[in-house]
């Protein structure tokens, strides 16, 4: 095999990227570092050379990819029905109805998780709607402002995150598309495949949604957020002054100005979906529904069908005089510059992605070893060799054993890595965009050493892939600089370092299960459907133990002002 023409030197851009975000927690003046280190590296340090690169061959190729073009406008797209959406009431139509419901503590604390679920287009969205419009509920039924930034951070993120339509969606899928170009797949593998396929792998997310009803139903809460419940329940005010009018019972609060704009968005990105898929099957493959949505363009999809969205958000509003065009307009422009950091994040990380891969700028094939070394690293074929060196002779048998041996730990080290990456940036984007790629290179060298196609079916791929996902949430929980993070404390009427603190040992708790009874054992062969409900009931098992009911706080206090009127 021909030597590398950069070594080590090929994984530079990535080095740079996440050694400096850690460093400034600048994410997106990091990316674009490393890119220019990567040029440096291809035009043999050549600065004039290399600046031009960057922004001819890398930045602009990418920026202008009609793939990428969907994406972007698809996200936002997404954030201008968002604001529309929000602007019109809708939101606040659709808590008002629900919330005759929530009576009692318990089912306070289940109205705020369900609404989490149904607000699933978007974390910010999420974030900032149910925050501000749930304080006074929960002010009335003595829930602390900790506990309900909680609730909101830890289904915002998550949601956005699984859901099939949401402004997430199309940016991991565009990842996962940046790490399947660099290795060898089956013409029915997609991105969107494989997307779908790794959702059960995704441990963290998944229990991080279950960790909120076990503690609601059972009561119980542990560490610094117990102690911010009772504080609340000693509390003498019954709701603080500035939370009384946040909600309000308008009649232009209408619940289906939110509900109506999202159904449509769904059906028109499933029914682009199928049209797309069928017309891509070849007539031998059955046109059954894993195979349609297999080969559907997704990025077309999504990007129509959040437009449908937003049309019917705007008629919505137009129709019942709600707004003017004109403020429908502001609306939706305020909507989409809030996305406008992850799609300069998603710019980024996949020119950096493309860069290390081995097509050329046009996406065509090589047809000799390191034939587009001018401007590509091919770091995924120095990871292959630096794994699987030529010069050790070994029996297939041998070869075999190693690399399982290896991979039974990736989607464990995988994690981790993208927590603690996520952690010191403060971004899950950043996160997934760096490490995605690089992810999926490396399951494909330990499961198949690069000579044949990758089975996509594989649970350590799915599991490796979900681990980018999740650890990026996960991460992105614990961050004191995360944007959601600091979204869900500000909208929550909550002291930021506070929700920091309360939100930690929950989210290392939910860790610690996802790896002791998810990665680790899937590693070793267990299944998923084994060891997903063994996550569960171990948190449930967690809760009961080390949770303390919260009402102890008024046994205890009725308890001390009988002894004061004793004595």
């Amino acid at each position: 095999m021909m030597e590398h023409p950069y070594g080590w030197l090929s994984l530079l851009p990535p080095i740079v990227a996440i050694g400096l975000a850690i460093a400034t927690r600048r994410v997106v003046v990091s990316l674009v570092v490393g890119i220019f280190a990567g040029a440096l590296v291809t035009s043999d340090g050549n600065l004039f050379l290399a600046l031009i690169d960057t922004l001819e061959l890398h930045l602009w190729r990418t920026l202008t990819d009609p793939g990428k073009l969907r994406v972007f406008s698809f996200t936002l797209l997404m954030g201008a029905m968002i604001g529309v959406v929000a602007e019109s009431g809708g939101m606040r139509g659709l808590v008002n109805m629900v919330i005759p419901w929530a009576k009692t503590r318990r089912r306070g604390q289940m109205t705020v998780w369900l609404l989490g679920m149904l607000v699933f287009f978007d974390d910010y969205a999420n974030s900032i709607l149910l925050g501000k419009t749930l304080q006074p509920l929960c002010d009335r039924l003595r829930i602390s402002r900790e506990k309900l930034a909680y609730l909101v951070d830890s289904t915002a993120a998550p949601v956005a995150g699984l859901a099939l339509v949401s402004t997430w969606v199309a940016v991991e899928i565009d990842y996962v598309q940046e790490g399947l170009d660099q290795i060898s797949i089956p013409s029915d593998v997609t991105a969107f495949s494989l997307f779908v396929a790794s959702i059960p792998y995704r441990f963290y997310i998944l229990m991080s949604l279950v960790m909120i009803p076990w503690l609601a139903l059972q009561l119980r809460d542990f560490g610094p957020m117990l102690a911010a419940e009772r504080r609340r329940q000693l509390s003498k005010d019954n709701a603080p002054a500035e939370a009384d009018d946040q909600l309000t019972d308008k009649a232009s609060d209408r619940w289906f100005n939110a509900v109506v704009p999202i159904l449509v968005t769904l059906i028109v990105v499933v029914a682009l979906m199928v049209v797309t898929g069928r017309n891509a099957l070849p007539d031998t493959v059955p046109a059954n529904l894993r195979n349609v949505f297999g080969q559907a363009d997704s990025s077309l999809a999504l990007q129509y069908g959040a437009l449908a969205g937003l049309v019917v958000a705007s008629l919505l509003c137009l129709g019942q005089r709600l707004m003017s065009f004109e403020q429908i307009i502001v609306a939706a422009g305020k909507g989409a510059r809030l996305l406008v950091p992850a799609i300069a994040i998603l710019w980024c990380a996949s020119t950096m992605s493309r860069m290390t891969g081995y097509k050329s700028v046009d996406g065509e094939m090589p047809q000799s070893a390191y034939e587009f070394r001018d401007h590509r690293l091919y770091s995924a074929d120095y990871l292959k060799q630096l794994l699987r060196p030529d010069d050790i002779e070994a029996t297939e048998e041998e070869e075999q054993l190693a690399a399982a041996q290896s991979a039974r730990t990736l989607p464990t080290v995988v994690f981790l890595l993208a927590a603690v990456v996520a952690f010191c940036t403060g971004t899950s984007f950043g996160t997934m965009g760096i490490l995605m790629p690089m992810t999926i290179g490396l399951a494909d060298t330990m499961l198949s050493g690069g000579t044949t196609p990758l089975d996509a079916s594989h649970p350590i791929l799915l599991a490796s892939v979900g681990g980018v996902l999740s650890g990026a949430v996960f991460g992105d929980h614990c961050s004191p600089i995360s944007d959601t993070t600091i979204l869900s404390s500000q909208a929550s009427g909550c002291d930021h370092m506070a929700h920091v603190w309360t939100q930690l040992p929950y989210a290392l708790t939910v860790a610690v299960v996802s790896v002791v009874f998810g990665t680790l054992p899937l590693g070793w062969g267990v299944s998923t459907w084994f060891l997903l409900p063994l996550q569960a009931v171990a948190l449930l098992v967690i809760v009961r133990w080390l949770g303390q009911p919260i009402e102890a706080a008024d046994r205890d206090a009725r308890s001390s002002s009988v002894d004061e009127e004793s004595s």
